[in-house]
């Protein structure tokens, strides 16, 4: 069948769209991909949740989706908000790469960076996390593609930037990275590493043409954490991080909800075998314990 796929026009959403192209062709199918402007690639001079969060990069091609002038959108499933439009729904979700984040500098690590460093990121969650482990250092506001950032780091504007691993590795950029900060270091975004397929709920033939990409390990580890940031009704303005793995039929979730100022991290970790149910045990867990207040505006 012909699938017309819908993806924005950075590096890695090319990248990305050009994985699925590939994979879908290998089945059989013909498929295009067209390139759709988002109003977060638009709009680079505001921080994110301004602007709509990190739905302001699905909007126009969710968009197209409803107008049936593309058939699949290829989504960085950390970019997808819990609640969809009317009329579409995530289909497939791949197998997922590494989801930890990563730090470039000159050449310290985190831990050695010296006082009054200039880390740069966009993330709440990111700058909650370095905040806590060191208030000494400067966290400023840096937007962009992924290009557009290690530019800006090695022209001097900041000291170090934090980036997601598996952005650098399917660019193949991930030898540029000073050092991997694993999980219990600064905790990933909810579906970090993943990549998600979304359709319309009336396209049964899309949603079976896709279907043997589905990784089910991957879904459900990333199902826990969604279900987390739902009972949370957390977005990009919330720092808020989760990570899960699925190890046969178990899951083990941990999350945390922050201060943007890091002065505050309440964090809790939950087990068990249905995502759902994992996801809004650790919600309950940490509201229990504080974390409302931190998510108040």
């Amino acid at each position: 069948m012909r699938i017309r796929i819908g993806s924005r026009g950075s590096a890695l959403a090319r990248w990305q769209a050009e994985h699925v192209h590939g994979r879908l062709r290998a089945l059989g199918h013909e498929v295009e991909i067209a390139i759709i402007t988002t109003t977060g690639d638009r709009i680079q001079d505001r921080r994110l949740e301004t602007v709509g969060g990190k739905g302001a990069f699905l909007k126009e091609i969710e968009e197209a989706l409803l107008a049936r002038e593309v058939d699949l959108a290829v989504h960085s499933l950390k970019d997808v908000p819990t609640e969809l439009p009317a009329g579409l729904h995530l289909v497939a979700m791949l197998e997922r790469a590494d989801p930890r984040d990563v730090l470039l500098s000159s050449g310290p690590g985190l831990r050695a960076l010296p006082a009054g460093a200039r880390i740069g990121t966009t993330s709440l969650r990111r700058r909650a996390q370095v905040l806590a482990l060191r208030p000494d250092l400067a966290v400023e506001d840096l937007r962009g593609n992924v290009d557009t950032r290690i530019r800006k780091l090695r022209e001097g504007l900041f000291d170090a930037i934090l980036l997601a691993r598996a952005g650098l590795v399917r660019l193949g950029r991930e030898g540029e990275a000073t050092e991997v900060l694993e999980p219990d270091l600064l905790l990933p975004a909810p579906g970090q590493g993943a990549i998600a397929l979304e359709c319309r709920t009336d396209d049964a033939a899309t949603a079976a043409a896709v279907e043997p990409l589905h990784h089910g390990p991957t879904a459900r580890a990333v199902g826990a954490e969604r279900a987390f940031l739902a009972a949370l009704h957390g977005g990009c303005n919330v720092p808020l991080g989760a990570h899960a793995i699925a190890s046969g039929g178990a899951l083990w979730l941990r999350g945390l909800v922050a201060r943007e100022d890091g002065s505050a991290v309440v964090r809790g970790e939950a087990r068990g075998t249905e995502p759902a149910t994992v996801g809004r045990s650790l919600a309950d867990d940490l509201l229990a314990r504080g974390a409302g207040e931190l998510l108040r505006p």
